[in-house]
């Protein structure tokens, strides 16, 4: 079997795109707007990071993005 070699950064920009695509369908067609909420809990800096990074992602789509934030008692 010969391995095959991916473009990580080729396929991801595709991948995004599609997203970004669908997104648009749904609002323009359908009236609907997806949207991803994710719950933090506690100050990790690590989470904080990942939510960051997947609330730009969310709004780049043309998606809602939701935060929120719990103490970790």
């Amino acid at each position: 079997m010969v391995a095959q070699i991916i473009d990580g950064k080729l396929f991801s920009q595709r991948l995004r795109d599609k997203v970004a695509l669908n997104v648009a369908d749904l609002k323009n067609n359908h009236k609907i707007t997806p949207g991803l909420a994710v719950v933090l809990v506690g100050e990790d800096p690590a989470s904080q990071v990942y939510v960051k990074s997947k609330g730009k992602q969310t709004k780049e789509a043309g998606m809602n993005s939701y935060e929120y934030k719990l103490k970790e008692d």
